[in-house]
């Protein structure tokens, strides 16, 4: 069956992997908003996310930035929020080959769309697509502060296919850098998918992936060998 939909993971696929001290970082935003005792509230701030992030990964449950706060304790303002997108912004930018594949994904009539594990808000991730003049390329997106579940649920991929208006996932490619949640969550749907490794997140031997690629600019001749071009 050929293309009609390519979806993509955002953070370590359309954006380059980045090894962040999250730990720091928090620490540098709290230390902006209280002089004194900031220390305790990145501690906090850090345990809570990481606690949600487990919840992720064992039982593929949603969470956004407010739960964070919540269970830490703290106010989320306007301007605390505020300092923690800026310090992830070195973090965030979009891949440089993602414009030309996006480009040429839509002059072939192929849909595209972003499925993102994220606690952030919808806004945020628009403002750095738009940042990086590449919003208008997306035909759709889901993140997971927005549904009830993470990937590798069903429920993720289906929302993501949806959010793009395509019904059948053998039409479809995903393409991401996690094994588990991106390639073994795509496949147990029906949908190809395709890997972007790094380094750093961990293999899972259950699932191989249709293709494996370097970069994103190998992904536009895959997805013309597959549809016979």
């Amino acid at each position: 069956m050929n293309v009609e939909a390519v979806i993509f993971d955002w953070g370590g696929t359309l954006t380059p992997w980045h090894t962040v001290d999250e730990a720091e970082l928090w620490r540098s935003v709290c230390a902006r908003h209280f002089p004194a005792g900031h220390g305790d509230r990145a501690a906090a701030l850090h345990a809570a996310a990481q606690e949600r992030w487990r919840m992720a990964q064992t039982s593929q449950l949603s969470s956004t930035i407010g739960q964070v706060f919540e269970l830490a304790g703290v106010e989320p303002t306007e301007e605390l929020l505020a300092s923690y997108f800026h310090a992830w912004e070195p973090h965030t930018y979009t891949d440089p080959d993602a414009s030309t594949l996006l480009s040429y994904l839509r002059a072939g009539r192929i849909r595209t769309g972003v499925l993102s594990n994220t606690m952030w808000p919808r806004t945020w991730h628009e403002d750095v697509f738009r940042r990086d003049g590449v919003l208008h390329l997306i035909d759709g997106a889901v993140y997971t502060s927005e549904i009830d579940r993470t990937k590798p649920h069903r429920a993720a991929f289906l929302a993501a296919m949806a959010a793009i208006g395509v019904s059948d996932p053998q039409a479809c490619v995903f393409v991401g850098d996690r094994p588990f949640d991106d390639i073994h969550g795509a496949k147990s749907l029906g949908m190809r998918a395709v890997l972007l490794p790094n380094d750093v997140v961990p293999p899972f031997n259950g699932t191989e992936p249709d293709a494996v690629i370097g970069r994103l600019s190998e992904l536009a001749p895959l997805i013309d060998s597959w549809n016979g071009g």
